[in-house]
């Protein structure tokens, strides 16, 4: 995971859901600048999403497609060569078991999983299951977290440390948080590990904000509109590309 955070610039992460899109859609994005990409588990009663990605999930629930299929799509992305991490709701982890699991992301090439809905302190189980198999557990701090909340997470993260900038779910935004750089630095001073920022970021210009102060700019929301709105797989997949381009120009300070 470390490798992709390069010393002078934010790296940029990107998420999509199996099974919504195929690893040639992950591609266009990974070729046009990515360095990181979420692989999302489709789950029915999402918390942190919002309604771009829930119809992207719900694409990807009625095409049947279940944990395992998620594994291979991991699978398929790690060949490209870059860090994936799994973004999953806990409850279809515990169902397939959380060893297991580990076991199985490990397997397919997989550095990591962000849990949302997962506190450290009730992750006995999934800590030692990812410890077992050399994952980074990712859990997030959000602005209402507190100094001890921070402290928790950044001594439990592995890879990095995901920042929610805002209260709310997913989905883009006009403008970027104004909170998020204060969490940020309050994140900075309980870990060194890279700090990444999410939610709202859609396009080169506010990436280039939130990698002004942040380590990586995460954007889902973003990506999937930009499939939704593609009348074709072909025309889909030359969007991802575009868009992660502008993106990548932000984080790397060409805007």
């Amino acid at each position: 995971m470390s490798s992709a955070f390069a010393p002078g610039r934010a790296a940029l992460v990107g998420y999509l859901p199996a099974g919504f899109a195929g690893v040639d859609a992950f591609k266009a994005m990974v070729d046009n600048g990515v360095d990181v990409v979420e692989v999302g588990l489709p789950y029915s009663d999402p918390l942190m999403d919002g309604p771009v990605i829930q119809a992207a999930v719900q694409r990807a629930l009625d095409a049947k497609t279940g944990t395992r299929d998620v594994l291979a799509t991991v699978e398929g992305v790690a060949a490209l060569g870059v860090p994936v991490v799994v973004m999953t709701y806990w409850n279809p982890v515990e169902r397939y078991g959380a060893a297991a699991f580990a076991r199985d992301l490990r397997s397919a090439g997989g550095a990591g999983a962000i849990t949302p809905d997962l506190i450290p302190e009730e992750a006995g189980e999934w800590l030692e299951a990812v410890r077992a198999h050399d994952l980074d557990p990712v859990f997030l701090v959000a602005p209402s977290s507190t100094r001890e909340r921070i402290e928790v997470v950044a001594r439990t993260n592995g890879g990095f440390v995901y920042a929610a900038s805002t209260m709310g779910v997913t989905g883009t935004r006009d403008a970027v948080s104004d909170v998020a750089p204060a969490l940020v630095a309050r994140v900075r001073e309980a870990t060194s590990l890279p700090v990444c920022v999410g939610l709202g970021v859609s396009n080169g210009a506010q990436a280039a904000q939130v990698a002004a102060y942040a380590d990586g700019v995460i954007v889902g929301s973003a990506f999937v509109r930009a499939v939704l709105d593609a009348d074709s797989p072909r025309a889909a997949n030359a969007a991802l590309g575009m868009l992660a381009a502008d993106l990548a120009a932000g984080c790397r300070g060409s805007i």
